[in-house]
């Protein structure tokens, strides 16, 4: 069985700042109003027979969100950025281009990249993670990171 929670609808949205290295218009910093959809499959358990309470999925996932929102959003493991100092300022550059932000204005995420792609595998590795100890029925889970309406990521975790 599934369960789906619609993003805009449930209100699972962030707005943050990114770049993707060395790319002709998506290399500068720019920013983007996330919206994030999840399905979730699995078989129903416990005393209500749910797959898993939409509630806490939200909760989940809201407070990912919270942690994006209003951040640049710097990949620490892409190889086409040169770290200068992590531990604030955050300084770097990417090829011929310097930048100097204030670490509180940035959340360094364990990725190759910020794309929707990457951050849409983020989220279901981390919702996966967390919902299989609330049931360990779960078989999958399944996230879609919107950079806007109509245009997105999906990204499925499967039971390994």
């Amino acid at each position: 069985m599934k369960i789906v929670i619609n993003g805009i609808h449930a209100n699972l949205r962030f707005s943050a700042a990114h770049m993707i290295p060395r790319h002709e218009s998506c290399g500068v910093i720019h920013g983007h109003s996330y919206i994030v959809d999840v399905v979730v499959e699995g078989e129903r358990s416990g005393e209500f027979g749910f797959v898993v309470d939409f509630k806490k999925v939200k909760d989940i996932i809201r407070g990912m969100c919270k942690k994006l929102d209003h951040r640049v959003l710097i990949p620490i493991r892409n190889p086409q950025i040169n770290f200068k100092n992590l531990q604030g300022p955050v300084e770097f550059s990417i090829g011929q281009k310097d930048y100097m932000l204030p670490l509180e204005d940035c959340l360094l995420l364990d990725l190759k990249s910020t794309s929707a792609e990457d951050l849409s595998e983020f989220f279901a590795e981390e919702l996966y993670h967390d919902l299989k100890e609330i049931n360990s029925e779960i078989s999958s889970v399944q996230i879609c990171v919107n950079e806007g309406i109509g245009q997105g990521a999906y990204f499925t975790k499967d039971s390994d």
